[in-house]
């Protein structure tokens, strides 16, 4: 439990750091998904601070609570680099931290075109308990959540993971692809995965005045991701898929709530994750630290 408090007591202090450092909010339009990826990078200079959770049900075994916090910064318009903490609460056993992850993603065409491609490139260090299942690869499936924290923390992975992203926008629609392709660094095989979205505002045209209920303040669609096997075994068999209906609502405070209830594809799925997420983007983040330094010389 001590894991599971200080984890906590993290996502309390981020956000406290976004209500300090944070001036008025500039109005933005975050994406809903959890899994895919789109093509809208960060902001050059802002920091988005974001904290997530996963309910999933197991059977067989215990129901579990995944949680993580990321820190999202734009270091410049063509690249984002992002910091992930890990932890889980798995019901009637323990809760831990799990690790932590680099991503950074590079937008590899200045312009907007009708397909947008993003290289995306992750490195984890995280133990066999991580469960905040973040993406689709391989052969993960739900029998292997059964092992108890205790023995599921003694296994240590270093992996990097590689996506492609292309998307696209049309009318107010976007449409994402995903594919990934991940390496535990251990004398593993390469593992594959998808992600699929669409999503569109309620509505294109904004409201004269400034409003939390307005339509074009909701931004609905539906993602569906999984795993394609590895290397030695490419494919659909013994994988899990997952299709989650999602929603985002942007407030004129700067914060964005997400939420997405997921349903399993197949028996070597989980049956249902819910997930949910709260964010808020700290503007200008970059020049403030760098004033702040200035300031001390």
């Amino acid at each position: 439990m001590a894991s599971f408090c200080r984890l906590v007591l993290l996502g309390f202090f981020s956000f406290s750091l976004s209500w300090v450092f944070s001036p008025p909010p500039a109005l933005a339009q975050e994406r809903p998904y959890f899994v895919a990826y789109d093509h809208y990078l960060e902001e050059p200079g802002n920091l988005e601070i974001e904290y997530f959770s996963t309910y999933g049900t197991q059977r067989g075994g215990n129901n579990f609570l995944a949680f993580w916090t990321e820190f999202e910064y734009g270091a410049t318009a063509w690249w984002t680099t992002e910091f992930y903490l890990d932890g889980q609460t798995t019901f009637h056993d323990s809760a831990l931290f799990t690790g932590f992850r680099w991503e950074n993603r590079l937008r590899l065409l200045e312009r907007e075109h009708f397909v947008n491609p993003v290289l995306y490139v992750e490195y984890e260090n995280k133990n066999g308990a991580d469960k905040i299942l973040k993406e689709g690869e391989g052969h993960d499936l739900e029998s292997g959540f059964l092992v108890s924290n205790a023995e599921a923390r003694k296994e240590h992975i270093h992996e990097v993971e590689l996506k492609l992203i292309l998307s696209s926008t049309f009318k107010g629609w976007n449409f994402t692809e995903n594919t990934l392709a991940a390496k535990n660094l251990s004398n593993s095989p390469w593992e594959f995965g998808y992600a699929l979205g669409a999503s569109r505002p309620l509505a294109l045209k904004a409201s004269a005045k400034r409003c939390s209920f307005c339509p074009q303040n909701f931004i609905g669609g539906v993602e569906m991701y999984g795993g394609l096997g590895d290397r030695h075994n490419f494919g659909l068999h013994d994988t899990a898929h997952y299709l989650a209906p999602v929603l985002a609502w942007n407030l004129p405070s700067g914060w964005t709530l997400r939420i997405s209830p997921g349903f399993g594809l197949n028996d070597n799925s989980h049956r249902f994750l819910m997930r949910w997420g709260v964010s808020r983007e700290i503007s200008g983040f970059g020049s403030m630290v760098s004033r702040l330094f200035r300031g001390h010389q």
